[in-house]
């Protein structure tokens, strides 16, 4: 096996030898590398510290900042650090149930090749979830595209692209897509943003943790799902760099090929092994092949667990033969799983997925095998033929590297309130529907509130009487207000979406997709964001338990998105039964609205509220003006044949994300919800929209209802 010679070259030769075969590090992590290795590295262990010291693996720039996040509360029962963060969800007969969830992005993947980069995004983001030991029950999406009017461009492309790579994954796995957003902008025309999530559902004491278990010491590492193919080979390293249009084809080797026919049955055949390990009482760790392949997820599941590991190459199939050494560790084949079990249990497992599933017959090559062992001592090994291409100490591999960058004051804009948009038409207004129409948002028969219909997706948990709420913030208009103002009201605005729905806000996960962090500004952008976040969930105190940090979210021509943290929060019902509706239920009712920086505790006047009988609808309030957040209850209507009409009070600007709480009586209002809750519309039988303004015309709510639906129609429709 040839090594990368390292010691004694120049800097300026180490450049050049590095970009000569395709790798990302660093002169100074290079040689960091031959330092700790006290020798040159092997090309496989090169490309090895190229994918775990990348800043997708490794969050090298963020990791210290990261640690100001709230991690713990009453609800969470594992925080960040492994696959998915797991929330409690509530007991029913004696059983706890918790919530598995994972946030995840795959920004530059969608932007080179939007539908494959997008479908493996759900594909990996699935098996964060799933092995948790969780059964998977629904996703969502956060979506920022460029300006897609222009049927003839690459915006509207990657837009459509992207949006067929997500349905056709999440429909073809039989799993509903329940909530999330999307806007449009021209920040992100170079770069598209796709950020998604899964939840699954757990007892608490079946919980599968994502690293190697006490006592593992020999025990099997079993390689699960398709064959190893060169797909994906240094996505890691791409996912952390600007994308450039000179490297355009190579980028899109990095992207990896999606199989959701074939992932359909290893979710079916990995439910299948939780049973069985559950009813003989066996522990064992469970992991994604994400990021670094079969390197990355052996070094990681057996790091974490104190284990070191030895891996032999030539137990892995491939797809085709020859494949370098350095392609099968590392390469990114999508669809594939990694298992620590005892020996006496290895057997069985294999059994389940090669017989009694047939994997080998789904597709050609898939199957489980064994292809390695953790050991006591902390050393990472990997055999190939008779060499040892791979020897190091686990903890410097996958350890963590940190880096200092220089911060530059991040500008701030004056906060002011959002101009007033007159036409419900404008393409950040409009219904989603057309797009959401896209994904099957009701398979499995246990959805409540689907997506579109409220500000949160709601599902409930078959035969049990508890449900779950999912909502995600983050509106890219915001940005102006700064970074750490935006990141702030992301935070306000998930967890309000989900207060207008009935649920209990009880965690939150994060994406934070910034430019490039070895820039000042753009640093300065995501440390501020961090800080906005923190703050916030303090506020509120809760919990951040899953997240992903996406940077290098720019161009070739240097200009980065827009300051980008996306996030979701779920909230929980002790009975699904509670669920808040938003669509308008009476044509003699008034409008209050709830600001979201109220003295306030909004849920717990709610829930009062609701305890008398006086809540009739609710509906989420976005910055800007309110008369759109009435208008969008009385869209929501399903009986279409009389529209309840709406009379403004008031032409009022929202500063921050709040409610809109429908009630019978005025005097309600003010006697519920206390001094901050203002009267801002009334409802009549007309099915006029009429503003407060004189100058505002009179408009038909049919008519309204037909502009708001249109736009998107011709995109997506």
């Amino acid at each position: 096996m040839p090594n990368f010679g390292i010691i004694g070259k120049s800097e300026a030769e180490l450049s050049a030898a590095a970009a000569g075969v395709g790798v990302a590090l660093r002169v100074d992590e290079l040689q960091r590398i031959a330092h700790g290795l006290g020798r040159d590295p092997t090309t496989v262990e090169l490309y090895a510290f190229d994918a775990q010291w990348s800043e997708h693996c490794s969050y090298k720039s963020s990791r210290h900042h990261l640690r100001k996040l709230p991690t713990q509360g009453p609800d969470v029962v594992i925080g960040p650090g492994q696959d998915a963060g797991v929330v409690r969800l509530g007991e029913w007969n004696g059983e706890r149930y918790c919530i598995v969830i994972a946030h995840e992005s795959h920004n530059h993947p969608s932007q080179v090749v939007p539908f494959e980069g997008a479908a493996t995004g759900v594909g990996g983001i699935v098996r964060d979830v799933l092995c948790m030991g969780a059964e998977v029950v629904a996703i969502a999406d956060a979506l920022r595209f460029g300006n897609v009017t222009d049927v003839e461009s690459h915006q509207r492309y990657v837009a459509t692209g992207v949006v067929d790579g997500i349905s056709s994954y999440g429909n073809a796995i039989g799993v509903p897509n329940i909530a999330g957003d999307a806007y449009f902008d021209d920040g992100f025309s170079d770069n598209c943003l796709v950020n998604v999530i899964a939840l699954g559902i757990v007892k608490e004491h079946q919980i599968i943790e994502s690293k190697a278990p006490p006592g593992s010491e020999g025990w099997d590492i079993v390689l699960v799902g398709k064959a190893t193919d060169a797909s994906g080979f240094g996505g890691a390293a791409f996912s952390s760099l600007a994308l450039d249009a000179k490297d355009a084809q190579a980028n899109k080797s990095a992207v990896q090929v999606p199989d959701p026919f074939l992932k359909n049955v290893i979710m079916r055949a990995s439910y299948r092994v939780f049973e069985y390990l559950r009813e003989r009482e066996i522990f064992a760790g469970f992991k994604d092949l994400g990021a670094g392949g079969i390197m990355g997820c052996t070094a990681e599941i057996c790091a974490a667990g104190g284990y070191g590991a030895i891996i032999d190459l030539d137990e892995v199939v491939t797809s085709q033969e020859g494949l370098p050494p350095a392609v099968i560790a590392i390469g990114e084949t999508q669809e594939r799983l990694l298992w620590i079990l005892p020996p006496h249990a290895t057997a069985d497992v294999l059994q389940v997925y090669n017989r009694e599933f047939s994997l080998p017959e789904v597709s050609k090559g898939a199957c489980a095998r064994v292809i390695g062992a953790v050991q006591a001592n902390k050393r990472y090994i990997m055999r190939f033929g008779k060499e040892r291409v791979m020897d190091v100490d686990i903890d410097f591999l996958t350890g963590a590297i940190k880096d200092e960058l220089p911060l530059a004051n991040e500008a701030q804009a004056s906060v002011g309130r959002e101009p007033v948009v007159q036409a419900v038409s404008h393409p950040n207004r409009a219904s989603r529907d057309p797009l959401f129409k896209q994904y099957d948002a009701v398979v499995r028969g246990a959805t409540v509130i689907a997506r579109g219909h409220a500000a949160a997706g709601v599902m409930m948990i078959p035969n049990t009487g508890l449900a779950f709420a999912l909502s995600t913030g983050g509106n890219p208009g915001h940005a102006w207000l700064g970074a750490e103002a935006a990141a702030e009201l992301a935070v306000h605005e998930a967890v309000l979406k989900v207060m207008s729905v009935g649920a209990r806000p009880v965690a939150l996960t994060d994406c934070l997709n910034f430019g490039n962090p070895k820039k000042p500004a753009h640093y300065a952008q995501l440390v501020s964001a961090i800080d906005g976040l923190a703050r916030a969930a303090r506020e509120l105190n809760l919990a951040f338990v899953s997240g992903n940090v996406s940077l290098y979210n720019e161009g070739a021509s240097g200009k980065a998105v827009p300051a980008s943290a996306i996030v979701s929060c779920i909230g929980t019902f002790a009975d699904f039964s509670e669920v808040l509706n938003p669509a308008l239920q009476s044509t003699r009712s008034f409008l209050f609205l709830l600001p979201g920086d109220s003295k306030l505790d909004i849920f717990d006047a709610l829930t009062r509220a609701r305890a008398k009988g006086a809540v009739l609808a609710c509906g989420y309030v976005e910055p800007g003006p309110v008369s759109l957040s009435a208008l969008r209850m009385a869209f929501a209507q399903d009986d279409r044949s009389q529209r309840i009409g709406i009379r403004m009070e008031r032409s009022a600007l929202a500063d921050r994300p709040g409610l809109l709480v429908e009630v019978q009586q005025r005097d309600l209002g003010r006697e519920l919800f206390g001094e901050d809750a203002t009267l801002e519309a009334r409802t009549d039988p007309s099915g006029i929209f009429v503003g407060a303004d004189a100058a505002f015309d009179s408009v038909s709510i049919e008519e309204l209802l037909a502009a708001w639906r249109a736009p998107l129609a011709k995109i997506f429709g």
